[in-house]
């Protein structure tokens, strides 16, 4: 009865829900500046009777939001289990586009969208905690739940900054997902990354007249390219290197005297990358060497690689009965035909290939059913969320809000994303993540000691310490202050 009412709350509450997400979506903005979303979410869980913190990790627009029942109260420590639940709202550069258009038409030409459905991943994670508060309310259930707001994944950074200040490491379980075109649990193991931009100083000199009295600081950076692609040779299986030249100089009649590059490196694991990094220390200095430049450097991320965790996989997957079917209307049906006609047969047919993988019907133009993801694929993407993983048990899943085929970082996503077909997916997935919420803080069949046994285990001794040191702070943004009254 419990867990109906919790799937029951939430259909009542799904028009709040919507607004927020819809809201958030018409007000896109990059990382590390969503003070709008920022502000919205924690003024939603504050009225709920969220005791929120700001500005957490240093990062202007990271908050946490807590409810206890039990000793200390609301806000307080609480008895039971402590339960985390992730929550990012930041956008994408130049992916506007009208919501439910299948043709491309950018509401702000050139403009940031919500490509990767944070305005729905984030909104979610707010309606599963106050869903969860319902029910702790209602039956005097002890433990702690908190929504962590987390900026800035698009740049891989947010949840590393929260994390080195230490906000994660007393929670037992935590839970999130992401938008996509399937609901499945997600197992993948991501790539490690460092993510990391070099600055080089030369001389300026007129480049006609008198090429010998300056010393280019592009050239250091073509030179450093040249050493990076050289190195590519020599990197074990499962690196990834790639870069883009931020700064280039002003004129080609002048000679560079400033010139940047900015780096991604990727890994298997933490170690994996540490030794990229190194090496490509070194090629940076070489090339500032060969050049007489100077060179500095500035990280920027600093991510591990995924740990899953299959029990709490299970557990996600295991409240897909209770949640209920996606219903779709003829209009999401509409859309989605004409959204899956814009797309390559690449796209269309790699999305057929992974539904026949897990036993859905690759012909599906919107996913039905829910399935087990493989456990342990490497997928060559990264995420900050990988950090939590590090530190605590973290289950996710993946939840349709978008036709199939149609892949995040697209204008289609965009445009799916900000329809009622996204937001009927982001529903859904509050509602796995509350009815997982609950079964936590009941600690069911003793799920928490086997997921933490399973992450004991997968960690091998290994123990989680920030990539990012203390004297590497997030950009200098607008700080954003809980809502008054």
């Amino acid at each position: 009865m419990s867990k109906s009412a919790i799937v029951q709350w939430l259909d009542e509450q799904a028009p709040l829900f919507y607004g927020v997400a819809r809201q958030i979506w018409e007000r896109p903005e990059l990382a590390y500046t969503e003070s709008f979303a920022a502000s919205l979410q924690m003024k939603v869980l504050q009225e709920a009777g969220f005791a929120v913190r700001p500005q957490v990790g240093g990062v202007a627009t990271a908050f946490v939001a807590e409810y206890s029942v039990g000793d200390g109260g609301s806000g307080g420590s609480g008895g039971g289990p402590k339960i985390g639940v992730l929550g990012e709202f930041d956008a994408l550069p130049g992916l506007s586009q009208q919501a439910g258009n299948a043709e491309r038409c950018a509401v702000v030409p050139g403009g940031p969208g919500h490509g990767c459905g944070h305005n729905l991943l984030g909104t979610a994670g707010v309606a599963a905690v106050m869903a969860l508060k319902e029910r702790m309310a209602a039956e005097g259930l002890p433990g702690t739940i908190r929504y962590y707001g987390c900026p800035a994944e698009e740049v891989l950074a947010g949840k590393t900054f929260m994390a080195r200040e230490g906000v994660f490491h007393d929670l037992d379980c935590a839970v999130s997902w992401h938008p996509g075109y399937m609901n499945s649990t997600i197992n993948d193991r991501n790539a490690a990354l460092t993510s990391v931009e070099f600055h080089f100083r030369g001389k300026t000199a007129h480049a006609g007249g008198s090429p010998h009295l300056g010393r280019s600081a592009l050239d250091a950076v073509e030179l450093m390219n040249v050493g990076a692609n050289y190195m590519r040779e020599h990197v074990v299986d499962g690196s990834r290197i790639q870069y883009v030249i931020t700064n280039g100089g002003m004129a080609p009649n002048i000679v560079p005297d400033e010139a940047s590059v900015w780096y991604f490196l990727r890994g298997f694991d933490r170690d994996h990358v540490d030794g990229l990094y190194a090496w490509l220390l070194k090629i940076a200095q070489g090339a500032a060497l060969m050049t007489e430049t100077q060179v500095s450097w500035q990280l920027r991320a600093g991510c591990y690689d995924t740990l899953p965790n299959a029990a709490m996989g299970d557990l996600m997957l295991a409240q897909a009965e209770v949640a209920g079917p996606l219903l779709y209307s003829e209009e999401d049906y509409h859309l989605a035909q004409e959204l899956v006609a814009t797309l390559d047969a690449g796209s269309r047919n790699g999305a057929r290939r992974r539904l026949a993988d897990l036993g859905a019907n690759p012909d599906d133009v919107l996913a039905e059913g829910f399935f087990r993801g493989p456990f342990g694929n490497r997928n060559g993407g990264s995420t900050d969320l990988a950090d939590i993983s590090w530190i605590v048990p973290v289950g996710q899943v993946g939840i349709a809000c978008a036709p199939v085929g149609v892949a995040n970082h697209t204008w289609q996503a965009t445009a799916s994303y900000g329809s009622p077909l996204g937001m009927k997916g982001m529903l859904h997935a509050a509602k796995i993540m509350a009815l997982s919420g609950y079964d936590l803080l009941h600690n069911q069949d003793g799920i928490i000691e086997n997921a933490k046994d399973e992450f004991t285990r997968l960690r091998n001794g290994k123990t989680y310490v920030c990539a990012l040191p203390a004297d590497v702070q997030p950009p200098a943004s607008v700080p954003v202050t809980v809502p008054a009254g």
